[in-house]
């Protein structure tokens, strides 16, 4: 594989920085385009003095170009709380964002791999979920900001590749975790982990047997760059993500232990529209890509308990190192 100059938007990001250092690894030029909307400059901090890497602060919902040969488009927020505080922004983002980075794609002639979510499954009935399940979406729930948003952006993606005949490839991205991290990123693996160092309770919300499949972002990027190189370029989704489930009591007892705190777990009222299971199918990644996540459950939180606990160490000037979230 040639030297490529590869564009990720929503570089910043969990994913988006170790996609950015993987491809870079690889020896290709990568353009990080960010506005740290829900992610921070310091997920960049390991990349910006390297050769080869350039970052742009720029805003998807403003059109943009540059000459590229491929493009990753991962900008889209991440934290529940923004989306429900500004509806009309995310879902701006995810679509005219999307349509911006679609038109660059189709004057570069550059293959686009289009980031969307396992939230737009919305509350299935069935065990897994697979790329050609009808998806149950509330469209009035709690949620449809997001469920509305990623699929949307599917659409679209899709109708660019069936009109123009472009090269666009779709993930369904599931919950996916490790290192670089925010201390305040409000998702539950960041949450526990940041409350079980700190000794404070671990909040579950309802029973706690909702469960949930959990994917160390170094495989997830693996599938990225996989499905950007092998991947159906008629728009179709495929699924990337772990399929092995744990409840969210179990997810909390095991970050407990691992970390050895103290911390209690304690239950509060569940979420409106709560997901009780959400399991992606991954025979499609594997029969087409080749690929499945190899990294551990276990083995992916002593690694990501080892990031915070750096993050944490008191004599470290990244102590405050919080998303917009955590400062509201």
């Amino acid at each position: 594989m040639g030297k490529k100059t590869i564009l990720v938007t929503g570089g910043a990001g969990l994913i988006g920085s170790h996609l950015c250092g993987y491809l870079l690894d690889a020896g290709h030029e990568v353009l990080c385009v960010d506005n740290f909307l829900s992610s921070s400059r310091m997920g960049l901090k390991s990349l910006e003095n390297r050769p080869g890497f350039v970052f742009i602060h720029h805003d998807v919902r403003n059109g943009f170009m540059m000459n590229v040969d491929e493009v990753y488009h991962l900008a889209s927020p991440t934290s529940p709380l923004f989306m429900r505080q500004s509806p009309i922004e995310t879902l701006r983002i995810n679509q005219q964002g999307t349509v911006n980075v679609l038109e660059l794609a189709r004057r570069r002639n550059a293959r686009v791999v289009l980031a969307s979510s396992g939230d737009v499954y919305g509350s299935p009935r069935q065990p897994l979920q697979s790329e050609n399940s009808w998806l149950a979406v509330n469209s009035f729930g709690s949620r449809y900001v997001v469920e509305e948003g990623k699929r949307s952006a599917e659409a679209l993606g899709r109708a660019y590749a069936s009109e123009l005949m472009m090269r666009i490839r779709v993930a369904r991205i599931f919950d996916t975790y490790g290192p670089g991290m925010l201390v305040g990123d409000p998702r539950v693996v960041a949450k526990f982990i940041v409350s079980a160092l700190r000794g404070q309770d671990l909040v579950i919300y309802g029973n706690g047997l909702q469960t949930r499949c959990f994917c160390y972002v170094a495989d997830l990027v693996r599938g990225l760059v996989q499905l950007m190189e092998s991947g159906p370029d008629d728009g179709s989704p495929v699924n990337l993500g772990s399929n092995y489930e744990i409840t969210i009591s179990a997810l909390a007892k095991k970050i407990i232990d691992i970390t050895g705190s103290c911390s209690r777990m304690v239950h509060m009222s569940p979420y409106r529209d709560d997901v009780r299971h959400l399991t992606p199918d991954l025979s499609l990644a594997r029969r087409t890509l080749g690929w499945e996540p190899s990294v551990n459950l276990e083995e992916g939180l002593k690694r990501t308990v080892e990031w915070f606990e750096e993050q944490l160490c008191e004599g470290n000037k990244i102590f405050p190192y919080m998303s917009w979230s955590e400062s509201l």
